[in-house]
C-alpha cells in the first residue's frame, strides 16, 4: 500500500501503482504461464521507460533548484525517494513471481538453465554454436585502466568480467563484453530429449565461452555478471538555425545514446571491487538508482519467450469481420452511406488498410491527408499511400518525428515517402501532432466528396492486434471540413491558427478541447445542484491534468455520479466522505491493452458521445494537437456505451482505484464478468444477428 498527501496523486506514484497492475497479472495463477512471463517482460520494459523519461526528468528538475515548477506542485526529490522505496519493494515482488514461474516451467518440462548445469552434449552444442554464431558479434573491452569510459548503450546488457589467477596475487583484470541481442535471439535452443525442452540464455553461451575467449592471457580464475545502465531518454533540439528540423532530430538522438545515467542495475553477486571501480568510472553518486538484482536483467526480452516449448497452444480468437462490410466489394462504398464505428482488437484492422488500398487504386481520388505517429515495422498503411502517390494522388502525411522512440523509425519514413513524392509535413514547434485523422477526396459526378476517419488509436496494424481503441469510419461533411482546417493549420502552423478556431465539430487542443471539457462538466455540476440527473462516464488511459481533476472533485460533491475507467495514471483522490454521489474508478489489465478514450456526458438526458486521441494530462491538452469527435449515429452511440458499461461490471481483472493505491481486485457477487472477453461476445452477437454463417 502506498500513501499519498496533498491534493492530488503526484503522477509518477500513481504510474507505479499501474505498473505493479501488471506486476499481479504476472503473479496470476489462473493467467497461461506464458502470458505471465509476458507480464514480466511488460513490467521490465514499463520500468526501464520509467527512469528513462520520469525519473530523468525529476533528477533534471533537481538540478534546476527552485525554479523547477514540478507538475502538480510536488516536490522532486521527495518524489525520487518514494519511487526508489517502492521499485525496490516491486523488485523482489518480481523476483519472487519468477522464482514460482521457474519452478512450474520445470513442471512443464520446460528447463532454463545455466553455464553450469550443461551436460556433455549440450557444452559441445554451446561451444560449436558461439564459434559459429556469437564470436564474430562480441569485442571484449578491457578496461581496467581505459582513459576514456565506454558509453554503455542504452538497452543493452554486459557482462562484467573478472579475470584472476590462482594462488596468486596477481592483479585482477577487468573486462565489458556485450551481449549482442540486437544480432541475436537472447533464448538458445539445447538439444534435448522428447517431452523436454532445454533453453539457455545468450550471457550464459558467453559465460561458458569466457575461457576460450581470455585463452591468450594468463589467467584460469574467471567470473561474470550482467550490468546494466538506463540513461536520460530526453534530448533537447539543437537551436541552431542553419540546419534542418530533420537534423535537429538525428543530432538528438546521438546526443540520447550518450545521455546521463539515471540507474544503474547489477547483480548482487558481483565482484566488489569491480563495482565499486564501475560505479566510479560512471560517475554514479550515492544518490543515483543503483540497484542490485539477480543473475537476469533486461527482462523485456522475456515477452518473446519460445512459445513453441509449450504444450498448450492457445487458439486465439479471430478479428470479427464488421458486419456492415460482410460480403461488400469495397468498404469506400459503405462509409459514403454510413458512419461506422471499429472496435479494435475485437474487429478487424483490415476495414481501414482496405479504405486506403481503395483509394490508392480508384481513379476518381483525387488525395489523401493522413496523420501518422507510430506505425507497424512493415507498414501496410504507408504501402497504400505509397501506392496512391505512383497513382497520381496528392498524398500528405504528417509525420511527427518526435512519438518517443519511434523517432529512428519515422526519420526512415520520412525519406521513404518523400522519395515517391509525398508531402511529409513535420508539425508545428514545440507541439506535438498526436491527432489520428485521415481524409480522403473523391471526385464523383462532378462533385467532391470526402470520406476518412477519426481515431483514439495509432495508424498501426501490429498493435491494432492488442490494443483496444475506437475508429470512427465517416462521411460526414462537418467532421471532415474540420480535419481538412487541421491539415490547413499544419501546412503553416505560424499562420494558420484560425484554420483552428474555425472547427466547430472536431473539440480540437489546445486551443478550446480544455475550454469545451470544461463547459461540459460544469453544465453537469448545474444540473446535480438543481436536482437533475447528472452524470460523467470517462474511458482513459490516464487523468493527471490538475484543472480538470478539480473540476470532477466539484462534480463529485455537487452529486454528479463520475464513473471512470482508468488504465494508467489516475492522480485523482476517489474517495471523499464529501462527495454527496461515490466516484466510482477502476482500472482494467488484462490480455489486451486498454488504450482507447471515450467520453460521456449525460446533458440533460441527450448524451453527448465522443472518442479523443487525448487523456485528460496536462501534456495532451496544452502542449499537442488532439482531436475529439463527437458521434452522432444513436446506434454508435449505444454501443460505445454498452462497451463502458461492459468495463464497469468487471469483476475478474478490474483494480479499484482508490485513494492507497492498493490496487485490490473489484469482486462482486453473481456472474463473474471479464470485460474483455464479454466485448468480444458482445460484438460478436452483433454480428451474427446479422448474418447467420458468419466466420470470424
Amino acid at each position: 500500500m502506498i500513501k499519498v498527501k496533498g491534493k492530488t496523486i503526484a503522477r509518477d506514484i500513481s504510474w507505479l501503482a499501474f505498473n505493479a497492475r501488471v506486476l499481479q497479472e504476472a503473479a496470476d495463477p489462473a493467467v497461461p504461464i506464458k502470458e505471465r512471463i509476458k507480464f514480466l517482460g511488460i513490467f521490465s520494459n514499463n520500468l526501464d521507460e520509467f527512469f528513462r523519461i520520469r525519473v530523468a526528468a525529476l533528477k533534471r528538475m533537481l538540478e534546476l533548484g527552485k525554479k523547477a515548477g514540478m507538475h502538480l506542485e510536488q516536490d522532486p526529490q521527495k518524489i525520487l525517494n518514494q519511487i526508489h522505496l517502492i521499485v525496490l519493494e516491486q523488485r523482489s515482488e518480481f523476483d519472487r513471481i519468477w522464482k514460482t514461474i521457474f519452478n512450474e516451467l520445470k513442471k512443464q518440462h520446460v528447463f532454463l538453465v545455466t553455464e553450469k548445469q550443461l551436460n556433455r552434449e549440450q557444452q559441445k552444442f554451446v561451444r560449436t554454436f558461439y564459434d559459429e554464431e556469437v564470436a564474430s558479434s562480441i569485442i571484449p573491452l578491457m578496461i581496467e585502466n581505459i582513459e576514456s569510459f565506454p558509453s554503455l548503450r542504452e538497452k543493452g546488457i554486459f557482462l562484467a568480467v573478472v579475470l584472476s589467477k590462482k594462488n596468486s596475487a596477481y592483479k585482477k583484470k577487468y573486462a565489458l563484453i556485450e551481449v549482442p541481442t540486437k544480432v541475436i535471439p537472447r533464448f538458445v535452443r539445447l538439444p534435448s530429449n522428447p517431452g523436454t525442452h532445454y533453453l539457455i540464455l545468450l550471457e550464459d553461451v558467453i559465460r561458458f565461452s569466457i575461457p576460450h575467449i581470455f585463452s591468450f592471457l594468463e589467467y584460469d580464475q574467471y567470473s561474470a555478471h550482467i550490468i546494466k545502465v538506463t540513461r536520460d531518454a530526453e534530448f533537447d533540439l539543437d537551436t541552431d538555425m542553419s540546419i534542418s528540423y530533420t537534423q535537429k532530430i538525428r543530432k538528438g538522438l546521438k546526443t540520447r545514446k550518450k545521455g546521463k545515467p539515471v540507474r544503474f542495475l547489477y547483480d548482487k553477486d558481483i565482484d566488489a571491487g569491480l563495482l565499486e571501480y564501475l560505479i566510479r568510472r560512471l560517475n554514479l553518486k550515492n544518490k543515483d538508482a543503483i540497484i542490485p538484482g539477480g543473475r537476469i536483467h533486461n527482462f523485456r526480452h522475456f515477452m518473446d519467450f519460445p512459445e513453441s516449448v509449450f504444450a498448450q497452444k492457445s487458439p486465439g480468437k479471430k478479428a470479427i469481420i464488421h458486419p456492415a462490410f460482410k460480403n461488400v466489394n469495397r468498404v469506400t462504398d459503405v462509409v459514403l452511406k454510413q458512419d461506422i464505428m471499429l472496435h479494435f482488437p475485437y474487429h478487424s484492422f483490415n476495414a481501414v488498410i482496405d479504405l486506403l488500398r481503395e483509394a490508392a487504386m480508384d481513379p476518381h481520388v483525387l488525395e489523401i491527408k493522413i496523420t501518422a505517429y507510430r506505425l507497424a515495422p512493415n507498414s501496410k498503411i504507408i504501402n497504400a499511400l505509397i501506392n496512391a502517390r505512383r497513382n497520381g494522388k496528392k498524398v500528405t502525411v504528417m509525420l511527427e518525428l518526435r512519438a518517443r522512440f519511434d523517432e529512428e523509425a519515422n526519420l526512415e519514413w520520412k525519406e521513404r515517402l518523400e522519395d515517391e513524392g509525398v508531402l511529409v509535413l513535420l508539425g508545428v514547434p514545440n507541439m506535438k501532432i498526436h491527432a489520428k485523422l485521415c481524409v480522403i477526396k473523391r471526385k464523383q459526378e462532378n462533385k467532391i466528396i470526402q470520406y476518412g476517419f477519426v481515431s483514439t488509436g495509432n495508424l498501426n496494424e501490429k498493435t491494432a492486434t492488442l490494443y483496444g481503441d475506437h475508429c470512427l469510419l465517416t462521411s460526414n461533411r462537418n467532421i471532415m471540413a474540420d480535419t481538412n482546417r487541421i491539415f490547413s493549420y499544419l501546412l503553416q502552423p505560424k499562420t494558420g491558427a484560425h484554420f483552428i478556431k474555425a472547427c466547430k465539430t472536431l473539440l480540437v487542443s489546445p486551443l478550446f478541447m480544455r475550454k469545451q471539457l470544461t463547459v461540459l462538466i460544469n453544465h453537469e455540476i448545474k444540473s446535480a445542484k438543481n436536482g437533475k440527473p447528472a452524470g460523467i462516464l470517462l474511458k482513459l488511459n490516464s487523468l493527471s491534468d490538475e484543472a480538470l481533476i478539480n473540476k470532477l472533485y466539484e462534480a463529485a460533491f455537487a452529486g454528479v455520479e463520475v464513473r471512470m475507467i482508468i488504465r494508467g495514471i489516475c492522480c485523482m483522490f476517489t474517495q471523499n466522505k464529501k462527495f454527496k454521489t461515490p466516484v466510482q474508478a477502476i482500472s482494467i489489465v488484462d490480455e489486451y491493452l486498454e488504450h482507447a478514450r471515450v467520453i460521456i456526458f449525460h446533458n440533460d438526458g441527450k448524451e453527448k458521445v465522443m472518442i479523443s486521441s487525448a487523456d485528460l494530462m496536462v501534456r495532451n491538452l496544452d502542449h499537442r494537437v488532439e482531436a475529439a469527435v463527437y458521434i452522432k449515429d444513436p446506434a454508435i452511440c449505444k454501443e460505445l456505451k454498452d462497451i463502458l458499461l461492459i468495463q464497469l461490471q468487471d469483476n475478474v481483472k478490474a483494480r479499484w482505484l482508490d485513494n492507497e493505491l492498493s490496487n485490490a481486485y473489484v469482486r462482486t457477487k453473481g456472474k463473474k464478468i471479464r470485460s474483455q472477453k464479454e466485448t468480444y461476445h458482445y460484438l460478436f452477437q452483433k454480428a451474427s444477428q446479422l448474418f447467420n454463417n458468419i466466420e470470424v
